[in-house]
């Protein structure tokens, strides 16, 4: 590839990725200072060209599909499989993502709204009164707790241990290093983090075989869990997914939405109770919903939406969606070879003050003062390859607060400002965001 055909960047690969995996928010922010909008990041599992503008933006979502192949295939493809739909391209992938997409909309929400609001209530039964605690340990045990319940389908409290312990596993063996340098992706004298990462991932797919087989085996008790609906979903032509295309989507649903939502409770929890008036706005709303709303009910209470909204605003999960060209893009002025890999750094468009006034604080009310556009707010990314789970998050991430802020006294322990830190494959508090549980709360309580 002609280097002198991208933008500039900074050299040496491996500082590169040294600096992009301790901190890719300063990193992103400080070689867009350096470098200008766009800049190229030279890692070692590829070369990325990144914009943090809406213009950026709209020339990346809006090209044609086909301009696009997966990012990291192959460093990628141990942990989720060959037949994830982020490893697909083209006709495959969008006749996967036609399959997937009915599980996470409309009527199929109410389906789990229950579910996500026991694991809620189950978590806080956990608490130690008057300790300290990282909250982030209990809104990621929450997060596991529904994809085994609603996601797989595992209701069984003993089962649902089983699924804990074999998942934890899976996601401790899934370090960056793997992902990062490929050539760790080998065995080293029958030990190391690829031996670890193999036996885990050969645990979980013994436990989903064994469950796929055994619903097959009672087709009558199918419920509406995201495995039944996989496994009763049709392509066009009739035919049904395979059991190797099921694993392999149950565990990018697993990678998509365990750490991720667990960490984007731990910070909006954080920005909650940092601040006296958003936590006293946020109650009364919630109290004035009711005694039991509904979950939907719920989901469509616009200052508990602009909250999490604001959260993801702040610290997107993903500071940054790449993928790669399989044919030629312009953007922002450059004329990008195949092989190039360009990317939205949600995390510059999130805090471009010409777009968010007063980025760096947390001020829910601007979502509720304009509605900000699919180039100006991409959390889950953007275009086809848009996260099918976005709904579902926002979804199970806005119950959850309302459940246990609503039912529960919560004080934040933290002497300072908390900033982000590695959480394995993604970031979140460094700290966990530790708060302190006082007690039960009742309608009408002060915050």
């Amino acid at each position: 590839m002609d280097k002198r055909t991208l933008p500039p960047g900074p050299p040496i690969k491996l500082l590169q990725t040294y600096l992009y995996l301790r901190d890719p928010y300063a990193y992103l922010r400080n070689t867009r200072d350096k470098y200008g909008d766009p800049f190229t990041a030279d890692v070692v599992n590829g070369t990325v060209v990144l914009t943090g503008t809406p213009a950026g933006a709209q020339q990346i979502y809006g090209a044609d599909p086909d301009t696009y192949l997966p990012f990291g295939a192959d460093a990628m493809r141990p942990l989720i499989g060959d037949n994830s739909i982020l490893m697909l391209s083209g006709p495959r992938h969008r006749r996967e993502r036609k399959l997937l997409m009915p599980s996470f909309h409309g009527d199929r929400m109410r389906a789990y709204g229950e579910t996500i609001r026991r694991s809620a209530l189950a978590a806080a039964e956990r608490w130690p009164k008057g300790q300290v605690f990282p909250f982030q340990e209990s809104s990621q045990w929450i997060s596991l707790d529904v994809i085994i319940r609603a996601v797989f389908g595992v209701d069984d409290d003993a089962r649902v241990e089983t699924y804990r312990a074999a998942i934890l596993e899976f996601v401790a063996a899934a370090v960056p290093s793997i992902l990062f340098f490929p050539f760790l992706q080998r065995p080293f004298l029958g030990r190391g983090p690829w031996v670890r990462l193999q036996k885990a991932r050969q645990h979980g797919d013994f436990l989903i075989s064994a469950e796929l087989a055994a619903r097959r085996s009672r087709p009558e008790e199918a419920g509406e869990d995201i495995l039944s609906l996989m496994m009763r979903a049709r392509h066009e032509d009739g035919t049904a997914m395979t059991d190797a295309e099921i694993r392999d989507e149950l565990v990018t649903l697993l990678f998509a939405g365990h750490e991720t939502t667990g960490i984007a409770l731990a910070w909006a929890m954080y920005w909650i109770l940092r601040d006296r008036q958003v936590l006293g706005r946020l109650l009364a709303e919630l109290d004035a919903a009711g005694e039991r709303p509904e979950p939907e009910a719920i989901a469509r209470l616009p200052y508990l939406d602009a909250v999490v909204l604001e959260t993801l605003r702040l610290y997107p999960i993903a500071p940054d969606g790449p993928r790669t060209l399989a044919r030629p893009l312009e953007l922002c002025g450059y004329t990008l070879p195949p092989g190039t890999c360009v990317a939205v750094a949600h995390a510059l468009l999130h805090s471009d003050p010409a777009i968010y006034p007063e980025p760096e604080r947390f001020k829910p009310e601007r979502f509720l003062e304009r509605k900000y556009g699919p180039f100006e707010f991409t959390p889950f990314g953007g275009g086809h390859r848009r996260c099918l789970g976005a709904a579902f998050a926002t979804y199970e991430a806005k119950l959850v607060l309302a459940t246990l802020l609503r039912n529960f006294r919560l004080e934040l322990a933290e002497p300072g400002e908390v900033k982000p830190g590695r959480r394995n494959v993604v970031l979140g508090p460094a700290t966990g965001t530790r708060v302190r549980f006082v007690g039960p709360r009742k309608a009408g309580d002060p915050a």
